[in-house]
């Protein structure tokens, strides 16, 4: 098993993520709620995004497998924070589909992958996902 990621402190709340297989980096500020600059995304940015990320992927895959096209799927992503402990309660996720001819079967297929994907399996249980699709 490999190093997935290399991540540096760099100060001020403020860390550098090297993907190790690609060379691509992520910068993280700590929120400004939670005396951080806000000037990138927080960890819990990460997790939200990841959360939603995952979930457009694994429709993605779904929509490949089926020759379903929704390229141009937008996706809107609303993170909700709880105090004691902070922690992030919900993750709203709203997905706009392009003006297509999508039939039902379609949706059915897109949508009923939407909760079993790594990462929406992976998350605590008590974070509660909602999932909207606009078609």
């Amino acid at each position: 098993m490999s190093i997935t990621v290399k991540t540096t402190y760099l100060g001020n709340l403020r860390t550098e993520n090297i993907h190790l297989q690609s060379g691509a980096k992520i910068i993280t500020d700590a929120p400004t709620d939670n005396r951080g600059k806000g000037e990138a995304f927080s960890p819990t940015d990460l997790l939200a995004t990841s959360l939603g990320n995952c979930i457009m992927t694994i429709m993605g895959i779904t929509a490949m497998d089926n020759d379903i096209d929704i390229e141009g799927t937008q996706l809107e992503i609303t993170k909700i924070m709880a105090a004691d402990p902070r922690r992030v309660a919900e993750v709203r996720m709203d997905f706009t589909f392009p003006d297509k001819a999508y039939s039902s079967q379609e949706k059915r297929l897109i949508e009923g992958v939407a909760g079993i994907s790594p990462v929406p399996l992976s998350v605590h249980a008590d974070l509660k996902q909602s999932i909207k699709f606009n078609w």
